[in-house]
């Protein structure tokens, strides 16, 4: 099995690329979050190979975080490989955690090829999982703090670019000063100004 290869990357495709390593062009199939972030010269992909009868398929991870979502994700029924891909590409590490954690249907539903009825079964089977996964660190909001409009404060956090461990903290303090009810304008702001300090 082939768990990484350190190369160049000759070619990119959609949800693809060619590595050349030692002059053994190898197709890696990728998320568009790990194509975006490859460099011109020699780099190191994590993979996670999949054999099956009738292909030996290359699936290419720019993090450590990135590969262990793709195994967990492709646990769910219903989840491929393709699938999986697909959601890693529209949300990333973090961004999933906060999702599955708020129990957020539309974030998922973004991806391609997640329906309604796929994204409550990722969202049930994981919600358990979720929280010790990495990207996000194992510390989580409790449930009572994310009633409201806590869950799409957090979201909007991330989605802004904090890591979920100072949007969580950012989040704690604002519900502590309005309290977990408040309008999601009085939160956003309140944890703006936490994560400005």
């Amino acid at each position: 099995m082939i768990a990484r290869l350190r190369g160049i990357v000759d070619s990119i495709e959609d949800g693809k690329c060619v590595m050349d390593v030692s002059g053994v062009g190898y197709l890696v199939f990728c998320s568009s979050r790990t194509l975006g972030a490859l460099p011109d010269g020699l780099t190191t992909l994590l993979i996670e190979t999949q054999v099956r009868e009738d292909a030996i398929s290359l699936y290419g991870f720019f993090t450590s975080a990135e590969r262990e979502w793709f195994r967990l994700l492709t646990t769910v029924q219903g989840v491929g490989a393709k699938v999986a891909l697909g959601i890693l590409s529209a949300l990333s590490p973090d961004q999933l955690i906060g999702a599955i954690a708020g129990q957020d249907k539309g974030a998922l539903t973004r991806a391609p090829g997640v329906g309604p009825k796929l994204a409550v079964r990722i969202l049930t089977e994981l919600q358990s999982k979720a929280g010790v996964m990495p990207g996000g660190g194992t510390e989580k909001i409790s449930a009572p703090n994310l009633r409201g409009n806590g869950a799409e404060v957090l979201s909007a956090l991330t989605n802004l670019g904090y890591k979920r461990m100072e949007a969580e903290a950012a989040l704690a303090k604002a519900i502590e000063a309005h309290g977990a009810d408040a309008a999601f304008d009085m939160l956003i702001r309140a944890g703006l100004k936490a994560l400005a300090k």
